[in-house]
């Protein structure tokens, strides 16, 4: 089934490999899981990262080089690193503009990197990679979120896990949460102070925590409570995405 809230794989090409069109909608962050070699010349490197579906990351050349100068020319000890990736519009294949797949930001770096590289035959342009900050350890959220029990320690929690940036990171804290609110609800139920979370809702900034607030309110009581704190999530769900 098609998630809604992401229509990207609506769009992806049909090809072994990642393509720059899936990065029409915006850019792509990825972890590294293994870095394989083939036998073509123009592209001798597949970069797999976490949830691929078999389509690897094959950088250019430009990218190589930046991958190496970055996290050095052993490409086993890539694993576990991350970057964004994005759709350049101004790259260029037969003198006309196609577009192709460039990197922005890097884990594992001390600082951003600024680099003259290749643009066009003959030609060098400036390039700078800038220094991916993950925000917290997953191990870490993930701690948080099993020791919480209380709502002030699932809000700590909550606000760690807002800070993650990597997509599975995310997915995996969100379901963890999840499961420790029905555990915490089974074990010690309680009333729901729905103008709180009303409040809550209104003062989130981020779409991770608002879908925390989302799965809280799922388990709310049929009534005008739920029915408010459900107003405010589409109102605030909106804000956010305008």
């Amino acid at each position: 089934m098609i998630d809604i809230t992401d229509l990207r794989s609506t769009i992806v090409p049909k090809s072994d490999q990642l393509n720059a069109e899936q990065l029409l909608g915006g850019p792509m962050t990825i972890t590294v899981t293994e870095v394989r070699t083939g036998s073509g010349e123009d592209q001798p490197v597949s970069i797999h990262y976490e949830n691929d579906n078999g389509r690897p990351f094959k950088p250019c050349k430009t990218m190589r080089k930046v991958l190496i100068l970055a996290w050095g020319h052993d490409a086993r000890k890539w694993a576990g690193q991350s970057m964004v990736l994005f759709n350049d519009a101004s790259v260029k294949f037969g003198g006309m503009d196609v577009g192709g797949i460039r990197i922005s930001h890097l884990t594992g770096i001390p600082r951003d990197i600024h680099v003259s590289l290749t643009a066009t035959k003959g030609k060098k342009a400036p390039h700078a990679i800038k220094r991916l900050d993950t925000g917290p350890e997953l191990s870490e959220v993930l701690r948080a979120i099993a020791s919480a029990t209380n709502k002030a320690t699932m809000d700590s929690a909550k606000a760690l896990a807002s800070q993650l940036v990597i997509r599975a990171d995310i997915e995996q804290a969100m379901d963890a949460y999840r499961a420790r609110v029905v555990a915490l609800r089974a074990t010690k139920p309680a009333a729901t102070d729905t103008a709180a979370m009303i409040a809550a809702i209104e003062k989130c900034t981020d779409i991770v925590t608002l879908q925390m607030h989302s799965d809280e309110a799922e388990n709310l009581p049929a009534g005008e409570g739920r029915d408010a704190v459900m107003a405010a999530l589409l109102k605030r769900d909106g804000e956010l995405a305008a």
